[in-house]
């Protein structure tokens, strides 16, 4: 009796250790995990796949690079990352806020199940017509990544599976500094292109160059 106590006893005074966390088998890739090696443009907070045909533009806010677009023939996949909370995601609050914005605008919205999770197809006003688009949300380990596919993939199996490829090779290179939650993870132009664009400075007569002669030709968007 008193042994038996006495187990049960030191089994509770035991300290309990935290289970491994189970390695993901897909992505999108956080920096610090093991993920499949294939060429990725780095834009700092983001490591972004490329590959031949694919165009990448860059979303700047103000002197803040912080987003970017994928466009591969007739689709473009837009991303964002995010700071987020360790302990719990933030794509199902997200998802409620674009889904009353869409509607509000004059669009509409409809939770769908999708590769990545929960979805949103909308219709959103653009150019004074109700564009398609799916938002696709995943969240990681103190990051969160949003997606917004347009175009021909919307509708079209094929050309969305290019997309939500690129988008599962994604790594997110969230860095230890401390953010609030939302806050933009900021991006950076890759080293070819800055020093593209430094030369070109340099030289106003020179015809345009592309800092990625087999890869995407990198732009800005503000």
């Amino acid at each position: 009796m008193f042994g038996r106590r006495r187990h049960a006893e030191e089994a509770a005074a035991a300290p309990v250790e935290d289970a491994p966390v189970p390695a993901r088998e897909s992505g999108p890739w956080d920096a610090d995990e093991t993920y499949p090696e294939r060429e990725r443009a780095d834009l700092g907070g983001l490591l972004l796949p490329v590959g031949p045909g694919f165009e990448v533009q860059l979303n700047v806010a103000g002197d803040q690079i912080v987003g970017a677009v994928v466009l591969v023939e007739e689709s473009a996949l837009q991303v964002h990352a995010f700071a987020a909370p360790k302990r719990s995601g933030i794509w199902d609050e997200v998802r409620a806020e674009l889904a009353r914005e869409v509607t509000a605008a004059g669009g509409s919205c409809e939770e769908r199940p999708g590769p990545f999770g929960p979805e949103l197809a909308a219709r959103i006003s653009q150019d004074g017509a109700l564009q398609p688009v799916r938002f696709v949300g995943v969240d990681g380990p103190r990051w969160f990544l949003r997606g917004v596919i347009s175009g021909r993939a919307v509708a079209d199996e094929t050309a969305a599976k290019a997309l939500e490829d690129v988008l599962r090779d994604i790594v997110v290179v969230r860095g230890d500094q401390p953010m609030a939650p939302k806050d933009p993870i900021e991006l950076r132009l890759p080293a070819e292109a800055r020093q593209a664009m430094d030369q070109q400075a340099g030289e106003p007569d020179r015809p345009d160059l592309r800092p990625f002669e087999r890869g995407p030709e990198i732009s800005e968007i503000r």
